[in-house]
């Protein structure tokens, strides 16, 4: 393995390696409802990309090696590490801290943040972030992604969303946020470093760019431990499930639980030390690996 920074290079890197086993489960519930794959893919991913690139290319700025290189080289990196072909990468005015990711399969896939995010971040958790959305095309979410996206940001711009919407809302953001334990784990393979990740969750709850120097980390996660205690009775249980449902999110306490776990497993520790080839291989001779 090649190192970037002191960072690893994930060689031979497939996303079922570090797949989170919630966005198995949710994904497979998903592919039972006939024809939406179709649906997305042929009635509303043209109309969709279109609305979404023109939106980005007509009011957001373009990231490169001329403009904002700094946030170009953390992408660049990040691609690295995860062994993929970079998207475009958007920076867009926005007072509400924030980032998604748009593809379609044969498209030009192309990442967004918000200005606000960025100003609440320093360069490694901006760093994250990229390697969080990178997550989503390395896992290839793109089909359910796009719809999620669809509801989450431009729904009521869109033809048959009023058709689509009650059908599908809860499933898909049931999925989403599944799906985003996966990506927290592509942003901790790219930091390689747990607080870092922690550091992100913690400053999207209750930071800001003069609060978020004096946060701490450590109580972040013993807070998120706090929680787990909380939620350990059958009313605690309840009251999670109702507050959750409705989020295009999981709850930034569990977010950090799970990767702060996730860093000392031995599956995460083993992908690190080299032994993804191994682990991949593994795997494909089994027959474990889901094609989208």
């Amino acid at each position: 393995m090649e190192l970037i920074d002191q960072k690893k290079v994930l060689s031979g890197l497939k996303a079922d390696a570090f797949r989170h086993p919630l966005d198995l489960e949710a994904t497979s519930a998903l592919r039972q409802l006939p024809g939406l794959d179709i649906i997305i893919r042929t009635l509303l991913g043209p109309i969709a990309e279109q609305v979404f690139y023109l939106d980005n290319i007509s009011s957001s700025v373009l990231v490169g090696e001329q403009q904002l290189p700094h946030l170009h080289k953390l992408l660049t990196e990040a691609c690295q590490i995860l062994e993929l072909e970079m998207p475009q990468l958007y920076v867009r005015q926005h007072p509400v801290p924030n980032a998604y990711t748009f593809a379609m399969r044969g498209r030009q896939p192309f990442i967004v943040i918000h200005t606000s995010l960025i100003e609440l971040l320093e360069p490694a958790e901006i760093q994250a972030v990229i390697g969080h959305e990178l997550g989503h095309l390395k896992c290839d979410h793109s089909v359910y992604l796009t719809l999620a996206n669809l509801i989450t940001l431009a729904a009521s711009q869109l033809p048959f969303a009023e058709i689509l919407i009650p059908t599908f809302q809860s499933q898909i953001m049931e999925w989403v946020r599944c799906a985003e334990f996966t990506c927290d784990r592509a942003a901790l393979l790219v930091v390689q470093d747990a607080k870092t990740v922690a550091s992100v969750l913690m400053k999207l709850s209750g930071g800001s760019p003069s609060l978020s120097p004096q946060l701490n980390v450590d109580a972040f996660l013993e807070q998120a431990r706090a929680y787990d205690a909380a939620v350990s009775s059958e009313v605690g249980e309840l009251v999670k499930q109702v507050r959750s449902q409705d989020l295009s999110h999981p709850l930034p306490v569990l977010r950090a639980r799970e990767i702060d776990r996730w860093f000392s497993s031995p599956d995460y520790q083993a992908l690190l030390n080299g032994s993804t080839r191994k682990y991949n291989q593994e795997m494909s001779s089994k027959g474990g690996w889901r094609n989208w």
